[in-house]
């Protein structure tokens, strides 16, 4: 199952009306917001159809799925969008990431809690806004940058370290950058580690770069910590080899076109997570040439500054080169105060 699907839910009262773009959405926030509501509508609509008083408008089936039996009530279900409410233990485990890795399903969660076993986006993170009986879905955390409290910068951000949630070629390629521009780089070897390695470190004008495409579960513990400090800025791009697919060294139409919507072209059954898709795309895409990429081991082909820097542009508003550029520019003010007649 891919693509965008539009939802609406209705009965004489409410009605809420949203859009799902990957397989898997959370729904948080607090008591008597409206998620709970909007999971009893879809479950009596899907129960009862026209008689329960309620329309349900979409292109796929909306399910709901609960308690004890879930595995067989997910068991006959294909190709449909399905609604878990909180209290519903089993969303947490690991068994339920295992089942569903492999359906056709769309899922939307509602919880508080963070699912540390699911690899689900920080933009489809997502609240209940509510005025007067029209319910919409608001997104939480929606900004591929966030610096908090601040919607905008008026500088660019020039660290002095990075901490990276790959521990592999993204890693790789950061900390060969870093190393050649004296900038700090560090791995916090997975996501899960990204909290303890922030707060343990000392440091002012930290950047933190994470794969957005998996990040979710660990927002909401990160953005606590990002609190009490002005000098923490997070990155959070799809991924490592999403940078590199946007960055303008393949030109290839297809790639845009992807680039441009990528939901219309990953099929939730292959791919758990967004991130795994486009490694997957730039595996392929560079098999047979001298940039061929490796998840495990950076081609250092990335690490030429052609290739490099052209990686590096796409990150906008973040600057990883200001040392050298500083450097540079002193450089040519010392070569012409040499020359004769400087």
């Amino acid at each position: 199952m891919k693509g965008t699907y539009r939802v609406v839910v209705q009965n004489k009262k409410i009605k809420y009306d949203f859009e799902i773009k990957r397989n898997l959405t959370v729904i948080q926030g607090d008591s008597a917001t409206g998620k709970t509501t909007l999971v009893e509508m879809i479950q009596e609509y899907y129960e009862n159809g026209d008689d329960s008083g309620i329309s349900v408008v979409a292109d796929r089936t909306c399910a709901v799925i609960e308690g004890r039996g879930w595995k067989g009530q997910l068991s006959e279900l294909s190709k449909c969008i399905i609604f878990i409410d909180e209290g519903n233990r089993f969303v947490s485990s690991r068994e339920f990431a295992e089942v569903i890795r492999e359906t056709d399903n769309y899922y939307v969660i509602v919880t508080r809690e963070s699912l540390e076993t699911l690899p689900y986006s920080v933009s489809e993170i997502y609240g209940i806004r509510t005025s007067g009986k029209y319910g919409s879905l608001k997104q939480t955390y929606n900004e591929m940058f966030h610096i908090y409290e601040k919607d905008n910068y008026a500088e660019e951000i020039r660290p002095d370290l990075v901490i990276t949630e790959d521990s592999n070629a993204g890693f790789q390629f950061f900390d060969s950058v870093c190393e050649h521009n004296n900038i700090q780089c560090i791995s916090a070897n997975g996501k899960s580690n990204v909290f303890q390695m922030v707060n343990k470190c000392n440091s002012k004008n930290m950047l933190i770069v994470a794969d957005g495409a998996a990040f979710g579960s660990e927002m909401r513990r990160l953005m606590q910590l990002i609190k009490k400090s002005e000098d923490i800025v997070l990155y959070l791009p799809e991924s490592f080899e999403w940078l590199v697919l946007r960055s303008g060294i393949f030109e290839e139409r297809r790639v845009k076109g992807i680039l441009e919507d990528p939901g219309s072209y990953i099929e939730s059954s292959e791919f758990f997570s967004w991130e795994r898709f486009f490694t997957s795309l730039l595996i392929n895409l560079t098999k047979d040439s001298y940039l061929k990429y490796s998840k495990r081991v950076l081609n250092k082909a990335y690490t030429e500054r052609n290739i490099s820097d052209k990686i590096l542009n796409g990150m906008t508003g973040i600057d990883l080169l200001w040392k050298r550029e500083k450097g540079e520019s002193a450089d040519a003010v010392s070569e012409s105060t040499d020359r004769p007649g400087g």
